[in-house]
């Protein structure tokens, strides 16, 4: 068995999916109006389902289900280039080796080195 996609709900498939196509370089791959993928060509599809009335969950919050964690090769530069493109930086902060960041959704999502 292998891991085919990791699939994030969204309230807007094409814009969530541009963030992070930026943030990761990967390409796009199938889309319709309610689905987009990005194709990795190093592990798992990313795909972004459209969910009427969607909501991030946020962070802190114990709600959340599942993150992303993403290794970059330097911390600072990769965090500041997220928040560029749209991230957020939560003020609570759990550690010192990684940093947690939310998309434009307020999904979070990791960054390490």
């Amino acid at each position: 068995m292998n891991l085919a996609a990791i699939v994030i709900d969204t309230a807007d498939p094409a814009k969530l999916a541009g963030f992070y196509a930026e943030l990761t370089g990967w390409a796009p791959g199938y889309q319709d109006d309610d689905f987009h993928y990005l194709e990795n060509k190093n592990g798992p599809k990313l795909g972004f389902q459209r969910v009427a009335d969607y909501q991030g969950p946020g962070w802190p919050d114990p709600a959340k289900h599942a993150h992303l964690d993403f290794s970059v090769p330097d911390l600072a530069k990769g965090v500041e280039r997220a928040l560029q493109l749209g991230a957020g930086k939560p003020d609570f902060q759990p550690g010192d080796t990684w940093v947690v960041l939310t998309d434009p959704e307020g999904h979070p999502f990791c960054l390490t080195s």
